[in-house]
């Protein structure tokens, strides 16, 4: 087990290096120049560089690079170029709003998704079936804005159930997670559909049917086990993924995470911000896998390493 945890280590490490190289690599060939930002349209072109060199700017590539990681091992994601504040402390302000949201799109996604796609797979090519794949094709397809906006109107503004947004406590997070959940429960649905529909087929699941074990007992004892692998492996993706990209769920909720962090640094080409949120995102989904390789094998015992 050391061995196999020193291995998805190693192997996390390196893949976080190369997404700070990408990220960086990136963030270089933007075409905006930050000092430009910085200094303002009226600043001379001595100012200009002047900023440049305070900066590093004006260093070659590979030692700006190397610089880089420096501070990032000292924690120091750089500095806002429009906020004139440091990264961290930017999205550190954002992640307790982005983790109540993330901590809830999963349960509603895995709500909606697995008993979806179980009961979908026990049910094969029938009617039940085919409506339950059409939802989670719904589910899918419908644009997360759309979904949020029916949701305010129906919940919040016709039956004054929840609140019509903002921040705060499980009032205000129950239609955001919601619509994020609708997505992604369709997305689990249809893969657990298809790992369950696999499985069932398996020489064990003969073997327990034809000992007389109850079909439920089959299905959630036997079958689930091995059918909910893919979804654990997804699931630790979606960690990264409502780390930065709930932005539209986010603008129509005014729920202040690091999605809306992300789109206003965005549009004003905060470079430094935009970094930070993507390595950020980033070690979150290798934390998430990291973590989904660890569960898995507790699950099925096939996967442990000997």
């Amino acid at each position: 087990m050391f061995l196999f945890l020193a291995k998805r280590f190693g192997a996390s490490g390196l893949i976080v290096i190369g997404i700070t190289f990408i990220t960086f690599l990136l963030s270089y060939f933007i075409p905006a120049d930050p000092v430009r930002m910085l200094a303002g349209r009226s600043a001379t072109q001595e100012t200009v560089e002047s900023i440049r060199h305070q900066l590093g700017l004006d260093q070659p590539l590979p030692v700006q690079y190397l610089k880089y990681l420096g501070r990032l091992v000292q924690g120091d994601l750089g500095r806002s170029y429009k906020q004139k504040t440091q990264v961290a402390e930017l999205i550190a302000s954002r992640m307790p709003a982005t983790l109540k949201l993330l901590v809830g799109a999963i349960f509603f996604e895995v709500l909606f998704g697995i008993p979806a796609g179980i009961f979908a797979a026990s049910r094969r090519g029938r009617k039940a079936d085919n409506l339950a794949m059409i939802a989670s094709f719904v589910g899918v397809s419908a644009p997360q804005f759309v979904v949020g906006l029916l949701l305010l109107w129906v919940f919040a503004y016709k039956m004054a159930l929840y609140p019509l947004g903002g921040y705060g406590g499980l009032s205000h997070l129950i239609l955001p997670a919601v619509t994020l959940g609708i997505t992604g429960g369709g997305w689990y649905s249809r893969m657990m559909r298809s790992s369950m529909v696999d499985v069932l087929q398996q020489d064990y699941i003969r073997t327990a049917r034809a000992k007389g074990v109850r079909e439920s007992a089959v299905v959630l004892v036997h079958g689930l086990r091995n059918a909910v692998l893919p979804v654990i492996a997804m699931i630790g993706m979606d960690i990264g993924f409502f780390m930065s990209w709930t932005v539209v769920v986010e603008s129509v909720y005014g729920w202040p995470g690091i999605g809306q962090l992300t789109w206003q640094s965005i549009q004003v080409i905060d470079t430094p911000v935009i970094m930070g949120v993507t390595l950020v995102a980033a070690l979150a989904i290798v934390i998430g896998n990291f973590m989904a390789d660890l569960i898995m094998p507790l699950i099925d015992p096939r996967l442990r390493v000997r």
